[in-house]
Formats: C-alpha cells, structure tokens, sequence
C-alpha cells in the first residue's frame, strides 16, 4: 500500500503543476510603438529570453512574440525586459579558456536586457548559462554601455582582473554621497550593482524602480519537524541460527530541524533542504529459543531539493527528493546474548510529497528506500525500511 499511496500522491501534485495558471498581467511594445496589454507566461526566466508567451484574455488561445518584433515587455510588479543593441563581451571565466589579454572582446548583438533598476540611471543584466554581464544608461539616453569586468590570464598563469566598470561608475555615476572608495568596494555581482544604482538615484531625487527590491525576502526558513516513523527491519544470514529475523513494523517518534534554502529564479518554486533528525528503533524477537536484539538511533542527515506548487497565496503542495546520510550512536544488534554486531553509518533515499499553509504549517509524508544496517559483516542482509508522517511549524 506505500508505494501506490506515493504514487497517487505525486500523480495529484504533477497534475496540479500542469494546472496552474502561470499567465500574469503584464504588456508589450511593438516595433511601432503599439503598446498591447497582456497576460504574459511568467516563468521567472533564469537566462534573458529571447522570446515569450502571451495571451489577449485568459480564455483565448496562447501566442508567441520574440525579441524580432517586441522592443519592450514586462510583467506589473515583477519585471521588465527591453531590446536593445549593444556591445557585448562573452569572454569566458573558465581557467582552462581564459585570454591572456585584458582587453575586452566586443561582439555586437541585439538582446532582450533585462531591467533591475530604473530611473534616472538603469542598470541591467544579461545572463545565459555561466554568462553575466550588466549594462548600464541615464538621462533617458538610448545608448546601453556594459559595465566591464573580465578575468584573464596574466604572468606567471596569475589570474588578473580588469575591473574597469568601478571606474565607470565613478565617472559616470557622480553624486555627492558617492566616493572613489565606495566604488572601488563594489564587486561585479547584482546586489552590489544594484544597491550601488538605488543609491545613486536616491542621490539625484529621482524616481525609481528597484525590481529586485522584493525577490531576495524570505529566501530562508527554518523549520521545526515532529512526527512519526513507521518502520520495518528484516535481517538473513544463511549461515546462522536462525537464518531470518523479522522485526515487523514498529511506530517512533522522530525530531528534526528542517533549513530550507530557495532558489531565487523560476518564481521560488525550487529549494535545497537540510534536515538533520534524531531517529530510532528498539525490538526484541525471539526465533528458535534464541533472542535476537536491536538497539538502532541515529542521526539522519537528508540533502536534497524541493518542488512546490503553489495553489494560491497562502498554500502550496510540494514533492522532494533527498539523499540521506545516517549516522549512528552505540547501536547494536545481539543474537542469543553472544554475537555482538556494530551497526555502521550508511546512506540511502527519501521522496516525499507534502502541504504547507500560511508558510507556517506542514504536513508530509515520506517514504524511504532500503537501508543497510550491518554492512560490515559479510554475509548478514538487512531491510530496513520507513514510511513517515512529518509535522512542520516554520519559526523563521
């Protein structure tokens, strides 16, 4: 019965998935100026698009624009993204294909830039696979300029770094709360950039628009996990008396503290998760007059990623998968009072499906695939199995 209850459970969860309306209001601008409102598929695009989906109303049918013909779309509230031609250097970081020239390669090419701050100076990225590169314009100026850095390979197989783009703030970017210093701090990533960006607007009494302003909250969570563990324990050996002995299914608490980290892209669906947790099971079988005892806690350690789906503002459904690694504390097994045998440390998987309200509550169910107990010992087999039930209450 686990298995088929896991699987309807996923089944439920992927059709839920498909079924999300994921189309939010938003507009494009044409090559002629005509300014369409929208609903746009929202993906959260971790690389710049060069195309997107789009619907007149909800009920029609979806279509496709691409960056051939659209000078300007965005999503309200969420992003926005604007084509523009520029010079762009695709230098890679990479050690084994790094120049040996500090000078920037230009290439020119007509992107979709995706906008992070705007007002009276922009900046933007543009980002494909391990490619980042941010742009930058004012005073409403058409002309888009890359702020650059490059890595490239110096004397002695140094690694140097031109880090021109400070300079390009500093002269670009005058304010009087804004030093040399303070540029010379900032590094090539977008929080720096951006915050570098808001403060100077702020500086020059302009209006504007911080698009990242809300994506980096409640990034984290952690989470306080109770519940049960109802697992079952088999061990064989072919040579011993007795050959099998079945422990059946025993019903115990388990105790966790779950970090969960999102991932800042694809609207926060994706999360790595850390969760150590206290477990254990004690048991007494008798088999051919002979006790056999088991006294097994440990400490699980699974590491894995999380999927949720969300159903509205307050709830979501999740799936994850992990790898968990089992660290044990004094735990043996004793057959007949004489043979006294370590369970060792060992690893195995865990998939579980799961609800969360307010992102306060939860409620999952997990299962696990076999684990070794006594793999050490050559010839003895054991099945260790669990299924849990986990309760949550995130406090942070």
């Amino acid at each position: 019965m686990k298995k088929p209850l896991l699987t309807i459970l996923i089944a439920i969860i992927s059709v839920n998935c498909f079924a999300q309306i994921s189309f939010e209001k938003g507009y494009f601008i044409d090559n002629n100026d005509q300014k369409t409102e929208c609903l746009i598929k929202n993906i959260d695009w971790v690389n710049n698009p060069t195309e997107f989906q789009y619907k007149a109303a909800e009920e029609l049918e979806k279509k496709t624009n691409n960056i051939l013909s659209v000078k300007e779309f965005g999503i309200y509230n969420e992003s926005k993204y604007v084509r523009s031609t520029v010079n762009i250097d695709r230098s890679s970081s990479k050690l084994n294909e790094l120049s040996t020239s500090r000078v920037p390669t230009f290439k020119e090419e007509k992107l979709f830039l995706k906008v992070l701050v705007a007002g009276k100076a922009n900046l933007y990225q543009f980002r494909e696979n391990a490619l980042v590169r941010f742009f930058y314009s004012k005073d409403n100026s058409t002309a888009i300029k890359q702020l650059v850095f490059k890595n490239y390979k110096s004397s002695g197989d140094l690694i140097g770094e031109n880090n021109l783009f400070r300079q390009q703030l500093f002269n670009d970017l005058k304010c009087n709360t804004v030093t040399i210093k303070d540029a010379s701090r900032i590094k090539y990533e977008k929080d720096d950039l951006t915050a570098f960006f808001v403060t100077y607007n702020e500086c020059n009494n302009s209006e504007l628009t911080n698009f990242e302003e809300n994506k980096n909250r409640d990034l984290f969570n952690l989470t306080a996990r109770i519940g049960f563990n109802n697992s079952s324990l088999l061990i064989s050996n072919p040579i011993t008396d007795p050959q099998i002995v079945d422990f059946g299914s025993k019903l115990n608490l388990r105790i966790g503290l779950e970090a969960e980290f999102i991932l800042p892209w694809n609207k926060n669906k994706f999360a790595v998760i850390l969760e150590p947790t206290y477990q254990n099971f004690k048991s007494e079988e008798t088999v051919s007059n002979k006790a056999v005892i088991i006294d097994y806690s440990s400490i699980e350690i699974p590491l894995g990623i999380r999927y949720s789906s969300f159903i509205n503002d307050n709830s979501k459904v999740f799936i994850n998968g992990s790898y968990i690694l089992d660290i044990t504390n004094n735990s043996t097994v004793v057959f007949d009072r004489d043979i006294n045998l370590e369970i060792t440390n060992s690893f195995n998987f865990g998939f579980g499906v799961g609800y969360k309200q307010n992102d306060k509550y939860s409620l999952e169910l997990r299962y696990q695939t076999r684990r070794g107990l006594l793999n050490t010992f050559q010839f003895f087999g054991t099945d260790y199995k669990t299924i849990s039930l986990i309760f949550g209450y995130t406090i942070l």
